[in-house]
């Protein structure tokens, strides 16, 4: 049976060394944690003895299983890292998954929402109350920054400057991002008249649930998904399109690449690059629907 003490020791370098969000952190252990299970099926018994063949072994049988190109890419990256580590460490001599290459993911056209849907939700929240005016706040610093909603129920009251118009966004990728004043004023009134009154003593994190503690991912997602039905947004909404959304909207008005690869946090250009493919093709779209001679 495989010793998956170095999983473990693994997940706390993502975890506390890359400070690799909990989503990522998740993605990678189970990936590794599958190719374990498929290592015992096969009679591999100890990670320095898996062979390139073994891991080449391992994607044609999630191919088998129906699993996609993306997965496929995902878990390579994974058994990637994972070895190059335990490589460097001198745990083991070789990384057997350095030269192998999944079948490349498909680059999905990401969904965006236009302008006034945007307005339409953030118009919603009724500041009158606390939820209103921390759901104001949270809707604002999305669009305001771009982060992930993970990154922004992981933020905590410090990381915010109202002074300066900065947030410091440390779930992940550590940098720092600047607010638009809409947002700054709508956070402001959030503290102001609304946190302080609901947060527990000694609770740090900026956005509180009705009980005082850390909202959750969940809670967020719920509190998005009933504003979109009263905004009229017809998609499924999702947390990600607000995302998406402030990337393409900040290309559309003129913002460059590397910019917003650092606002994103982006470690390669080309997961930015997909935004700037998708304004390209929106502006074909007008094109040919405005053109009189299109």
């Amino acid at each position: 049976m495989i010793d998956t003490t170095c999983i473990e020791t693994y997940r706390k370098y993502l975890a506390d060394v890359r400070r690799a969000p909990s989503n990522t952190v998740a993605s990678y252990i189970h990936d590794i944690n599958q190719f374990a299970g498929y290592l015992e099926i096969i009679g591999v018994s100890d990670f320095e003895a898996v062979t390139a063949d073994d891991v080449r072994g391992f994607l044609t049988n999630l191919e088998d299983n129906g699993r996609s190109p993306a997965t496929l890419s995902r878990s390579i990256a994974s058994l990637r890292a994972f070895f190059g580590k335990m490589a460097a460490e001198g745990s083991i001599r070789d990384n057997p998954a350095a030269e192998i290459s999944a079948a490349p993911a498909s680059k999905k056209t990401p969904h965006i929402l236009t302008g006034k849907e945007i307005e339409r939700l953030l118009e919603q929240p009724d500041t009158n109350d606390f939820k209103g005016r921390r759901d104001k706040a949270m809707f604002e610093t999305l669009y305001a920054t771009g982060i992930r909603v993970s990154e922004l129920i992981a933020l905590d009251e410090a990381d915010v400057n109202l002074v300066t118009g900065l947030i410091t966004c440390r779930n992940g990728k550590e940098r720092v991002i600047p607010i638009y004043a809409a947002a700054v004023r709508a956070i402001s009134q959030y503290l102001a008249f609304g946190r302080e009154k609901v947060a527990l003593p000694g609770e740090s994190a900026l956005f509180v649930n009705s009980g005082g503690k850390r909202l959750s991912r969940q809670g967020f997602w719920k509190v998005l998904k009933s504003y979109a039905e009263k905004a009229g947004i017809s998609v499924d909404i999702t947390p990600q399109m607000l995302r998406n959304s402030f990337a393409a909207h900040l290309l559309e008005n003129g913002a460059d690449l590397r910019t917003l690869q650092e606002m994103l946090g982006h470690a390669n250009i080309s997961s930015t690059q997909v935004y700037a493919r998708a304004v390209k093709n929106k502006l074909k779209d007008v094109y040919q629907r405005s053109h009189p001679r299109a």
